[in-house]
């Protein structure tokens, strides 16, 4: 059997606060597989963006272990700017906002995710056009962001994250600014990319209209998982 995509064991994440320490994670162990989109919820101050930072090498937890497809690549102590590459080459990020660069057209925004990775500029362009097709913009690709509608925008990050291909997309809140049929349109996309591509997919989300698109959920409060569902999902 493979291993699985994530696996976190163990991740605490204390940060000195006074005389007192904020455990914003205390504990927290789980994997995912690869096919697999799951939901990470809980309230605000729960610990799920800390989670989020950890699992994608953007901070190291205080103690604890991150290993992605079997690799260990996070412990206390790591060196993360030295994981660039590794972290270009096997994540991609999504977040609640696009962040694409104004002046750029859709498939420029996600062709450049490519060029910095040293793909030459006509093959890039190529590429980028053949993913905002898989994420049903092919007829957007000259527009500049102005001209995209939010969920349309959120669409063009979504095939920038797909850019390199990665095993592991980390989403942080990726629908809490779009109504209730863009934001199932953008999850529904994740479940797609899942099951297309086989990659692991974890969605930080306060939105209760998407619960049912997602595998399992994994509820945080005070920097523990405190409950793990399996979800009915609607096809």
């Amino acid at each position: 059997m493979s291993a699985p995509v994530l696996s976190v064991r163990d991740a605490c994440r204390h940060y000195p606060s006074g005389d007192t320490i904020v455990r914003a994670l205390d504990g927290v162990s789980f994997d995912i597989e690869a096919g697999e989109v799951v939901g990470i919820l809980g309230p605000s101050g729960s610990g799920k963006s800390t989670l989020l930072l950890i699992a994608g090498l953007l901070e190291p937890p205080t103690s604890g272990e991150v290993f992605i497809r079997g690799e260990r690549v996070s412990a206390p102590g790591a060196r993360l700017d030295g994981l660039r590459d590794f972290r270009r080459r096997n994540i991609g990020f999504v977040f609640q906002k696009a962040n694409l660069i104004p002046f750029l057209t859709a498939a420029e925004n996600v062709a450049l995710a490519l060029e910095i990775d040293d793909v030459a500029a006509r093959p890039a362009r190529t590429y980028a056009e053949h993913l905002l097709g898989s994420v049903d913009l092919g007829h957007r690709t000259g527009n500049l962001p102005t001209r995209l509608s939010g969920g349309e925008q959120q669409r063009v990050a979504v095939a920038r994250a797909l850019a390199n291909d990665p095993a592991l997309i980390l989403a942080d809140e990726p629908t809490a600014a779009l109504d209730s049929v863009r934001g199932r349109q953008v999850i529904g996309l994740f479940r797609k990319i899942a099951d297309t591509r086989q990659a692991a997919v974890a969605v930080v989300t306060h939105d209760p209209r998407v619960l049912d698109l997602f595998d399992r959920t994994l509820e945080l409060r005070d920097g523990r998982i405190v409950a793990e569902k399996a979800t009915a999902r609607v096809l």
